[in-house]
C-alpha cells in the first residue's frame, strides 16, 4: 500500500476508472459474442443487426479510450469478414 498522499489518491482514481472501463469493454465483448453467435446461425438479418450493435459498442469503447482505436478497427474488420462470408 502506498504511503504517499498523491499515490493514494491516484490508486483511488485508477480503481474508479477501472470500474468505468469494465462497462464499455464488457459490453463490447458481449455484443461481439452475440454477433458471432448470430453469424453461426446463418440468419443474415439477425446477424446484420447484431454486427451493427457490436460495431457501435466497439466504437464507443474506442472513443472513451478503453481500447485503442486500431484494436477496435481490427475487431470490426474481422467481424465484418465473418458476416460477409455468410452474406455472399
Amino acid at each position: 500500500m502506498a504511503n504517499i498522499k498523491s499515490q493514494i489518491k491516484r490508486n483511488k482514481q485508477n480503481a474508479a476508472a477501472r470500474l468505468r472501463n469494465r462497462v464499455y469493454r464488457g459490453s463490447a465483448r458481449t455484443y461481439i459474442r452475440r454477433a458471432q453467435s448470430a453469424i453461426r446461425t446463418e440468419n443474415a438479418e439477425l446477424a446484420e443487426a447484431e454486427v451493427l450493435k457490436a460495431i457501435r459498442a466497439l466504437d464507443k469503447a474506442a472513443a472513451k479510450g478503453v481500447i485503442h482505436k486500431n484494436n477496435a478497427a481490427r475487431r470490426k474488420s474481422r467481424l465484418m469478414a465473418q458476416y460477409n462470408s455468410i452474406k455472399n
